[in-house]
């Protein structure tokens, strides 16, 4: 993981307390001071592959767009259709340029329950565009509208791995099982009987924040995993909670190790206005039947195909670690740079993302790793790296 500069004073989540009291190791990490690691970065990504482990996201953005055109806003800003969301459905998507190069990923859920014509949209970008995504959408809303930033009255707890669910439900008295993939609901703080124990689709954040937690079910492992949308205050003890449950605090050491072994993108590493999702193998997130900005390149990348693609690389060299920035080659000339690299800790080999020219990405071609001054045979390989696991229900 590339963790960039960021000038002081840095931002701190409301978890900092925790994170202090439980020994984590902070860096900056796009403008707020965020936990590294707490135990180790393999025992933390070894937790949430085979247990539970839990980590502090509250520094991405937490926006709310609301009004009778937010979903259309959404729907033109992003590659997403927004307006076929339903309530409590989430959705993965991309927020372009003109020139269908982005700008960010995001999740966008619905939270209203569809009673009336205002719209309700929860949006949450990553840290480092948060601001920019919001001014962005201030800029280009109809007067109907409301745009709001909710970081530091609203945080979020991300609770993953095999063990998640049963955690939770014995935690919190929840049945989580009616929350499906890419869905949210609101639940209890705690649930005060069995009865109202499934959630409610469909809330306001932060008024239904006072008495519940929104529980939305996407995730950044790979693995199974809930999002808790907490009041700040409700941060802390359910954290402490968690650890009394038995689950791992985890850092970014560990988010970094498992996002990579599912080939999933990062924001800074595997696009920076540089590259459109057609380049980066994402087509499945862009949805072509409505307008949005930055369409024309995305159709034209689709009917033509695009110079580069994002592909997965292997390395299994003995100590080989190919890092972000590592230089690629290929026929003794030099062809870009890795955007993503580390030793996989369920696999025990190096793995790596990059963009290479088109004809280079079918699987089992080999490239060169300039590794320690050594060029290290890599090949590319289908993604994920990580098969992914029994699907739960």
């Amino acid at each position: 993981m590339n963790v960039p500069p960021t000038a002081l004073p840095l931002l701190r989540t409301p978890l900092y307390a925790f994170h202090a009291a439980h020994r984590a190791h902070f860096v900056p990490f796009n403008g707020w001071e965020m936990p590294l690691y707490y135990s180790g970065i393999l025992a933390e990504h070894a937790a949430v592959r085979s247990g539970v482990g839990f980590f502090d996201v509250g520094h991405m953005g937490i926006l709310t767009v609301e009004g009778s055109t937010a979903a259309a806003l959404l729907s033109r800003r992003t590659t997403a259709n927004v307006e076929r969301l339903v309530p409590g459905q989430a959705h993965y998507t991309f927020f372009l340029e003109q020139t269908g190069r982005i700008v960010d990923d995001l999740l966008i859920t619905r939270l209203d329950r569809g009673a009336g014509p205002v719209r309700t949209f929860l949006a949450v970008p990553n840290a480092g565009r948060a601001f920019e995504i919001e001014s962005i959408l201030q800029q280009h809303r109809h007067p109907d509208v409301t745009i709001r930033r909710w970081n530091g009255a609203v945080t979020i707890l991300a609770v993953q791995g095999p063990g998640s669910r049963h955690l939770l439900e014995t935690m919190m008295n929840w049945s989580l099982a009616p929350l499906k993939f890419y869905a949210s609901r609101f639940y209890p703080d705690p649930a005060p009987s069995e009865a109202s124990s499934e959630g409610v689709v469909g809330g306001a954040i932060p008024t239904d924040l006072d008495r519940g937690i929104l529980v939305s079910r996407t995730g950044y492992t790979g693995e199974l995993g809930y999002e808790l949308f907490v009041r700040a205050p409700r941060a802390i003890p359910i954290a402490e909670g968690l650890v009394h449950g038995g689950a791992t605090p985890c850092g970014l050491g560990a988010r970094d190790t498992l996002r990579l072994e599912k080939g999933f993108l990062l924001s800074g590493q595997e696009f920076s206005r540089d590259r459109s999702p057609i380049e980066a193998g994402q087509e499945r997130f862009v949805e072509r039947d409505h307008d949005f900005v930055g369409r024309p390149v995305i159709d034209k990348e689709v009917a033509e195909g695009t110079a580069e693609r994002l592909v997965g690389l292997k390395v299994t060299e003995p100590g080989a670690i190919p890092r972000h920035g590592t230089p690629i080659r290929h026929d003794g000339k030099v062809i870009g740079a890795l955007t993503s690299g580390g030793i996989s800790p369920s696999l025990h080999i190096g793995i790596a993302l990059a963009y290479l020219p088109r004809e280079l990405t079918s699987p089992g071609t080999v490239v060169e790793l300039e590794l320690r001054g050594q060029w290290i045979p890599a090949s590319v390989v289908h993604l994920p790296f990580l098969p992914a696991p029994r699907p739960v229900k």
